[in-house]
């Protein structure tokens, strides 16, 4: 037995996005064992579920069985070997279930109310020609005249939709998860919160699994040693010094300072105001 939490989505390895119902089956407990030569047959009784306040007889029944929690869901399971099963044994998902197995799921359907019979039985409903313009969403004829005279049972009527037991089958398990939640491909009946009961019938074996992140731990490798540096000879370097006992200095050197030095760099402008004087006085002559 499960709770139906959620409906998402998941993605495969190969890409493919599929519809997906999450079930919570935590919490299902072996609360009764019988035994052919006790009850007459062999089955085993699960108790799933939490309720606030819990009668006395349930209460000693539950006691009984070592379960410390309240249930509020019991259902029974044949099984052929249920003597050797441990009383008060919680059943885990992973001790049933396996990613690629074929469930089938079992619920009671969301309740729709009263519906006709366009919503609810999916008919065509009448002509919109020829004058019939309230026949659009009418159920039709609902037998025959004199022979029978009645309705058969089960007749196809507008009434009340929904809130019924419905088998969803041939679902795939993607994943299972170690917290008792399960992943099915496909959509289960009920609302959230609601009841289900998941049924093992058989295995894919074409399965493919759930695409997964892969998160590499990066290992930072340890810096190279330098190798050792020679030792410099130290052998004297002789320089060549001039007269006065300096260091001769090169022509590059001397250039640069040159083109810094403010006399050299204010000269050429004197001498342009210069000859701009002379030029505005030749024109002044030239104009008298």
């Amino acid at each position: 037995m499960g709770k139906k939490q959620s409906q998402t989505q998941s993605f495969l390895e190969n890409g493919i996005r599929l519809p997906v119902s999450v079930i919570d089956v935590s919490g299902n407990f072996v609360a009764q064992v019988k035994t052919k030569e006790k009850d007459g047959y062999d089955a085993i009784q699960i108790a799933f579920g939490n309720r606030k306040r819990i009668k006395k007889p349930i209460k000693g029944h539950l006691d009984k069985a070592g379960i410390k929690t309240s249930a509020r869901f019991f259902r029974e399971i044949k099984f052929d070997e249920a003597a050797e099963i441990e009383l008060g044994k919680n059943l885990g998902a992973l001790e049933i279930f396996q990613p690629g197995d074929i469930v089938d799921v079992s619920g009671v359907s969301k309740g729709k109310g009263f519906a006709g019979v366009v919503k609810r039985h999916h008919f065509k409903g009448g002509p919109r020609t020829h004058g019939q313009s309230d026949r659009e969403r009418a159920p039709g004829s609902l037998g025959q005249t004199t022979t029978p005279g009645r309705v058969y049972k089960g007749k196809r009527m507008a009434g009340r939709m929904g809130h019924e037991n419905v088998t969803v089958k041939n679902l795939e398990i993607i994943e299972v998860t170690n917290d008792g939640l399960i992943l099915v491909k496909g959509l289960v009946p009920g609302g959230v919160n609601s009841l289900v009961i998941v049924k093992k019938v058989g295995e894919n074996k074409k399965f493919v699994p759930l695409y997964k992140e892969v998160t590499e731990k990066l290992t930072v490798k340890p810096a190279a040693k330098e190798a050792p540096v020679k030792a410099r000879s130290e052998a004297p370097v002789e320089t060549q010094t001039d007269s006065a006992g300096a260091l001769p200095v090169s022509d590059d050197v001397q250039e640069e300072e040159a083109l810094k030095s403010p006399q050299q760099s204010e000269a050429p402008r004197a001498e342009d105001k210069v000859v701009k004087e002379e030029a505005k006085e030749g024109e002044q002559n030239a104009n008298s």
